[in-house]
């Protein structure tokens, strides 16, 4: 369904947020000939530049958000943030995935780790904190280094405290309270994990699903940095790992594209770390490394639209993200080397301002060998000046 019937026009895909997940997304729908519309707290979001159907007074105003709804056949979001209520007022007018329900069930960790717990999907002991001494509970149980984590907008490591000795708990309670109001918190097990997998699942509305290859991640200041596809794991450990993923997916009825963070134990245990109920940071190499990307296939899931196959076209590909390294302009200086390399690609944000940390863009290398894709991204991320 391309079409939209009820207005007599080319399907308009709404996208809840205008970040780098939503411009590819956009990219993707306009290949497919969709029409865009975005709605973001301001003007010249990196997606919001590619529409003319650009809202910028954010979800949060009613006007704007009514007039993002009626120009819309279809809404889905880039990021989990947005309150179910919203995505529920939304679904009044127009069909919008990931659902309202699937959201409740997502946004607030400590009920993500609960539902997976109940269906007998394998993750890290957790507990809900409410003071101190639960803290102090919590460790006695399972010991330090512990995680404390807010339960809710908690990102590439915000949110995250770990707790080393019983001093640390003060600390982070401190971190966690703003104007005198104490974040609702959850403790979880430190685990002292061999590598760090991801699998992104798509899955449409009619229950159809698509497992990508599991990947390997490796963090710097818990933000992904490099994503090597495929994961040099175990043949029996591919097969849990994917199992795994999509039986989180269907434990929260969720439709669209899912990204699932697992933990590889050093005795061999998979255990589930979060999922993110959109397109994901560890499947930007599906773009050049897969016959379907995430992006194309999210759009396919929420359209009921046949999903494409995950499979990669080349032996091996792996993904450098793309940290801002200061305050400034967010556009490099030179890309003349990094475009000189057929097997490597560059992704850039277009955002306005960089910021430490920041991801500004990515590159994706394709390689005969995980070493070798590792080797071109690295080198190419590294010939880039800020």
């Amino acid at each position: 369904m391309l079409f939209s019937k009820s207005k007599n026009k080319t399907l308009t895909l709404g996208i809840l947020g205008g970040g780098q997940l939503a411009k590819m997304l956009a990219l993707d729908a306009y290949r497919l000939g969709l029409e865009v519309a975005i709605i973001e707290n301001g003007a010249c979001s990196p997606a919001g530049d590619m529409t003319k159907l650009e809202f910028t007074e954010g979800w949060k105003s009613k006007d704007c958000l009514d007039d993002f709804i009626s120009a819309s056949d279809i809404v889905t979001l880039e990021n989990e943030f947005i309150e179910p209520d919203i995505l529920e007022y939304i679904s009044q007018y127009v069909k919008v995935f990931p659902s309202a329900a699937t959201m409740r069930l997502v946004q607030d960790k400590f009920i993500q780790k609960t539902t997976f717990y109940k269906n007998n999907i394998p993750v890290p002991d957790f507990r809900t904190i409410e003071n101190e001494d639960d803290a102090r509970d919590f460790a006695q149980l399972f010991g330090y280094p512990f995680l404390l984590k807010t339960r809710t907008l908690g990102y590439d490591g915000y949110g995250n405290y770990t707790v080393r000795c019983e001093s640390d708990i003060a600390i982070a309670f401190e971190k966690f309270t703003k104007d005198g109001k104490l974040s609702p918190l959850m403790a979880e097990r430190f685990i002292d994990f061999k590598r760090e997998l991801a699998v992104m699942v798509a899955r449409s509305l009619n229950g159809e699903n698509a497992v990508y290859p599991v990947v390997e991640t490796i963090q710097e200041n818990h933000i992904c940095k490099i994503v090597i596809a495929p994961a040099e794991i175990s043949d029996e450990e591919k097969e849990i790992a994917q199992n795994l993923a999509l039986k989180c997916v269907e434990s929260i009825d969720g439709v669209g594209v899912f990204g699932i963070e697992m933990f590889e134990t050093k005795d061999g245990q998979i255990l589930i770390n979060e999922i993110a109920p959109r397109p994901h940071n560890s499947g930007h190499y599906t773009i050049e490394a897969c016959r379907t990307s995430q992006f194309e296939n999210a759009i396919r899931a929420i359209l009921s639209l046949p999903l494409g196959s995950t499979e990669m076209i080349v032996p091996a590909a792996c993904m450098v993200n793309l940290l801002g390294k200061r305050d400034g302009i967010g556009i490099p200086k030179n890309v003349e080397q990094v475009l000189q390399n057929n097997k490597v690609r560059l992704h850039l944000y277009n955002k306005k301002t960089s910021r430490i940390g920041r991801k500004m863009g990515h590159i994706t290398a394709l390689g005969n060998s995980q070493k070798e894709a590792q080797q071109m991204a690295e080198s190419a991320a590294n010939t880039l000046i800020w």
